[in-house]
Parts: C-alpha cells; sequence; structure tokens
C-alpha cells in the first residue's frame, strides 16, 4: 500500500485549480505532468469538480496525485472518496473533517497558521498541515513556527510563486501549494494557454530543485 504522505512530500509542488476549467481539466493535468508537477488539487469551489476529480483520477491515477482543495464539511469528503480523490486539502482545521478523510483512507492535509491551530490538526491525526495564507508572516514566520514544532510536516500555501519558492523549502517546508502562480483563471485549453501553462510549471520545478539540490536544471 503506498504511502500518500510521502508521495505527496516527493512531489514537492501540489498545483491548485480553482475556477471554471471544464472541458480543460485534462489539459492542465497534461501540462503539469509534462514538467514533473505529479500532485494536483482541484477546489470545491470549482465547476465541475467531482465529475474532473474522477476523470482526472481515472486517466492519470499512475502519473498523478489527484486531490480537493477548500473541503469544508463532511459531505464534500465523502463525495471526493467516491470520486476517487487521494487527498483533502481544507482551509481550516475541523477534526471532523480530519477524521473522516482518515476514515475514507486519504491523506488529510487541513489549513492553519497560528501553533494553536497547527497542533490541533496534528492532535487530530494530520500527518500534513497546509499553513495558510503563507503571506501572512513568509518564510520567517514558517522557520519560527517550526522551532517548537519541527514534528509538524508543513505545506505553505498562499502567495507561492518561482521567486519565493525557495526561501520556504529553506525555512523547513516539506512541500508548498502553488495556485494562480501556475495556473491561471484565464485558461483556455489553447495551444498558447498549455506553453504558458508548461513553462510556468517548469520554472517552478527548476527553482524547487535548486532549493533543495543547489543545482540548476539543464
Amino acid at each position: 500500500m503506498s504511502d500518500l504522505k510521502q508521495e505527496i512530500i516527493d512531489a514537492r509542488v501540489i498545483a491548485i485549480i480553482r475556477g471554471d476549467f471544464t472541458g480543460s481539466y485534462h489539459a492542465i493535468a497534461e501540462a503539469l505532468l509534462a514538467e514533473g508537477v505529479r500532485a494536483i488539487e482541484i477546489t470545491m469551489n470549482s465547476t465541475g469538480v467531482v465529475d474532473a476529480i474522477q476523470s482526472l483520477s481515472e486517466a492519470f491515477r499512475e502519473d498523478a496525485i489527484i486531490g480537493a482543495g477548500t473541503v469544508i464539511d463532511v459531505e464534500q469528503v465523502r463525495q471526493v472518496a467516491d470520486a476517487g480523490g487521494q487527498f483533502i486539502v481544507s482551509p481550516d482545521t475541523n477534526p471532523e473533517v480530519i477524521r473522516a478523510t482518515l476514515d475514507a483512507g486519504l491523506e488529510s492535509i487541513p489549513g492553519a497558521i497560528t501553533p494553536t491551530e497547527v497542533l490541533q490538526a496534528h492532535r487530530a491525526g494530520a500527518r500534513l498541515v497546509k499553513l495558510f495564507p503563507a503571506t501572512i508572516g513568509g518564510a520567517e514566520y514558517l522557520r519560527q513556527i517550526r522551532a517548537p514544532l519541527n514534528m509538524i510536516n508543513f505545506i505553505p500555501t498562499g502567495g507561492i510563486d518561482e521567486y519565493n519558492v525557495g526561501e520556504y523549502f529553506a525555512a523547513g517546508a516539506v512541500a508548498v501549494g502553488v495556485g494562480s502562480a501556475l495556473v491561471k483563471s484565464n485558461f483556455d485549453g489553447s495551444a498558447q494557454a498549455v506553453h504558458e501553462l508548461t513553462s510556468r510549471a517548469r520554472r517552478i520545478m527548476e527553482s524547487v530543485n535548486f532549493a533543495l539540490t543547489g543545482q540548476k536544471s539543464v
């Protein structure tokens, strides 16, 4: 049985898809996967999210980790699990959502920003915690909160891009969530849009690789 927590950590980047991308979800996934972005989160306030999760899970199960974001109640967890999703990301820490996620065999990534919220998520069973919104304190806040809480696997999310992603890994992030810096709201599935997405994904992954290894991609 695979370890979803480790798979997400190994993926390093969770691409967040939020909006109306009807008819374009597969094109987005293919462009991301082409550049090594393997973890894909579709938020629950996106159009056709459940169908998209099911479709991507069936098409890319061998290559991608597909999950849902902005999950705020137990019913949404059930919908994602039934659709074949593998992980649940929330903007908050809700022990009921965490328990339902774990009971369904999915990985739980609740959102937290204060030490109290982080430990609440940890005590409820979350093995990964989304530090959100990361821009409130930036990489320095992550560094400081990890001093007493270095047993937590933090995934900072919100405002992460190719220019600051290295700072978060240097501060101790195990992975990051990247939204509009990757998938723009105006993505229309055209060849130009795919090219631009592929280029952004490549630059993000190059920045991550450099942060982790000190080596530039060739």
